[in-house]
C-alpha cells in the first residue's frame, strides 16, 4: 500500500529530497508508478492548490512545493508505462494580447500540469489567431485566458466569437482570470467558468470537464 500522507507532506513542505527518497521507496516496494503519480503527486499538488485558494500557503510555498513534486516525477519517469502517463486532458494558457503579465499565468501551469494534466503555454501578448491555432493543433480540452488590464479584456470576448466562428467553440471549454476579471463578465462573454486566483485552477478545471 502507497504510503501516500507522507509524500504529500512532503510535497507540501516543499522538502525535494523527501520526495525523492520516498518515491523510490514506493518504487522499490513494487508499488505501480502511476498509482504513486496519481495517489502521490498529483494529489500533493492538488492539495496545494486548495490550501493557496485557501490563502494558507503562497507563491514562494507553491514554488517550492511545485519543485518538490518534480523530483518525484523524474524519480518516475523511467517506471511509467504508457497508460501510466496517460494525461487528464489538453490545457491550452495564455495571457491575451497586449498584456505581457504572466506571474499568475505561471502558476496556473505549475498547479494543472502538477495535477496531470497537459499544458500548452503560449505565454504572454497572444493573438487571437495564436490561441485558435493551438486550440485545433492540440485538440484542446481547456483553453485558459488571462488578462491584468482592463484595456485587454475585451480581447477575450473577440477570442471566443473567433472560436465561435471557426466552428470550434463547443469542442473547447473555456476559462478565463485576472485581476480586474470578473464573474459576470465571464459570463457576460460566454466562458464556461472564470477562476479568481491561481489556486483555484484545479478545482474550476475539474468542475467543467
Amino acid at each position: 500500500m502507497i504510503e501516500t500522507e507522507k509524500i504529500i507532506e512532503a510535497i507540501l513542505i516543499g522538502d525535494d529530497d523527501k520526495v525523492k527518497v520516498l518515491t523510490l521507496e514506493e518504487i522499490n516496494k513494487g508499488e505501480r508508478a502511476g498509482e504513486i503519480m496519481r495517489e502521490g503527486l498529483i494529489a500533493g499538488m492538488t492539495k496545494v492548490g486548495e490550501q493557496m485558494e485557501a490563502e494558507e500557503m503562497f507563491i514562494p510555498e507553491v514554488l517550492m512545493s511545485a519543485r518538490a513534486m518534480s523530483a518525484g516525477v523524474e524519480v518516475l519517469k523511467p517506471h511509467l508505462k504508457t497508460e501510466d502517463a496517460a494525461v487528464r486532458g489538453k490545457v491550452v494558457i495564455g495571457t491575451v494580447e497586449g498584456d505581457l503579465h504572466d506571474i499568475g499565468k505561471n502558476l496556473v501551469k505549475m498547479l494543472i500540469e502538477g495535477a496531470g494534466f497537459e499544458v500548452i503555454d503560449l505565454g504572454t501578448n497572444v493573438e487571437k489567431d495564436r490561441f485558435i491555432k493551438a486550440v485545433q493543433e492540440n485538440n484542446a480540452d481547456i483553453l485558459g485566458m488571462s488578462a491584468l488590464l482592463t484595456t485587454t479584456m475585451p480581447s477575450m470576448q473577440v477570442i471566443i466569437e473567433a472560436l465561435k466562428k471557426a466552428g470550434i467553440r463547443d469542442q473547447v471549454k473555456i476559462i478565463v482570470g485576472g485581476a480586474p476579471v470578473t464573474e459576470e463578465y465571464a459570463q457576460e462573454i460566454g466562458a464556461d467558468a472564470y477562476g479568481p486566483d491561481a489556486g483555484s485552477a484545479v478545482r474550476v478545471i475539474n468542475s467543467i470537464l
